[in-house]
């Protein structure tokens, strides 16, 4: 396996060539999981030292979820937070001041899931109706992206919101698992390597998947921006040159991911067990379209998070609001 050293080396590589040694700034930002594939690229940017290439020294606080995540940035305990892009906005629209400063995928990244003893009696989305679903924990200001998505997708199948019942299930496996096992849930809409893992362990089986990019673009009309990092308006103004490392930092960090192997990538974060380890590769090998090959915003993302706002939310603010109003993409650029 490789170490930290030689991976940084081929980091260093892959974006602007060498840089030289500098004092690195530690940084802190809040980030769901561990092991949420969403938010993978930040784990893997300490691994392969695109931090430090950057200057940065990364102190990733992993969070129960996004909204957590963003409540943890704005009371300062952390300069960064990751979360769905979605739920960002509902943040904004909540009076909250955030922006968007890099894009990590470009696809929902979900899978849902339904416990194994509901097989033969869940065969679609419409037989949820007045079941209870699994999502991530909600704070004041908003809904977690994957509890706007779980309407959204059960709103296209007829079945309306106030139809079923949501439980925050959090963003260990532990807590997935045990929460399908119990009955306490009877859907979960999971991420990935845990999705895997819990159908392998039969504590449930995949109704739904939404990691293909075609997939994506025809059921929301275009490729989607869901994982992404965000800071404060106040950190943006006042520390630019800190905002412009970080998203160095994810740049070279995607490009890395683009260039390399799912083997290279499992290897990379060293995971502490083999099953965690092949788990991931399984998902990876498949899914590593998942995320945005240069870290650039694409206007194709951007309008297909409004399509979906306005489709989820009710109120004028919401129908008015667009993504492109917290975006700051001085930073990462825009793709062609």
């Amino acid at each position: 396996m490789a170490g930290r050293s030689a991976l940084a080396g081929s980091a260093l590589g892959l974006l602007g060539g060498p840089v030289r040694a500098a004092a690195k700034e530690r940084v802190a930002i809040a980030v769901p999981g561990p092991g949420n594939l969403l938010f993978l690229p930040i784990t893997l940017a300490d691994k392969i030292g695109a931090d430090e290439a950057e200057g940065l020294d990364l102190d990733i606080r992993y969070i129960g979820g996004g909204p957590q995540a963003y409540r943890d940035m704005l009371e300062r305990n952390s300069d960064f937070s990751a979360g769905g892009m979605a739920a960002l906005a509902l943040q904004k629209l909540s009076g909250k001041p955030v922006v968007c400063i890099a894009p990590m995928t470009r696809v929902p990244a979900y899978a849902l899931l339904v416990r194994n003893s509901l097989k033969g009696k869940v065969k679609s989305i419409s037989d949820l109706a007045g079941k209870v679903i699994g999502v991530k924990g909600h704070v004041p200001g908003g809904r977690s992206t994957s509890q706007l998505f779980t309407e959204h997708v059960l709103m296209r199948s007829g079945v309306g919101p106030d139809r079923v019942n949501y439980v925050s299930v959090g963003q260990a496996y532990d807590n997935q698992h045990a929460a399908l096992a119990t009955g306490t849930v009877d859907a979960i809409m999971g991420d990935e390597p845990f999705a895997t893992r819990l159908v392998k362990q039969k504590a449930a089986y995949v109704l739904a998947d939404y990691h293909d990019l075609e997939t994506t673009r025809r059921m929301m009309g275009g490729l989607f921006l869901n994982g992404q990092v965000a800071t404060r308006e106040d950190f943006a103004k006042n520390r630019p040159d800190v905002v412009e490392k970080m998203v160095k930092t994810l740049k070279r960090t995607l490009v890395w991911i683009d260039k390399h192997s799912a083997r290279e990538m499992v290897d990379a974060l060293a995971l502490p067990t083999p099953e965690e380890r092949e788990a991931l590769h399984e998902v990876l090998t498949l899914r590593k379209k998942v995320y945005s090959p240069d870290g650039r915003f694409s206007a194709e993302q951007l309008a297909t998070v409004d399509h979906f706002l306005h489709a989820t939310e009710t109120s004028d603010a919401a129908r008015a609001f667009s993504v492109s109003s917290i975006v700051q993409d001085r930073w990462a650029g825009k793709a062609l």
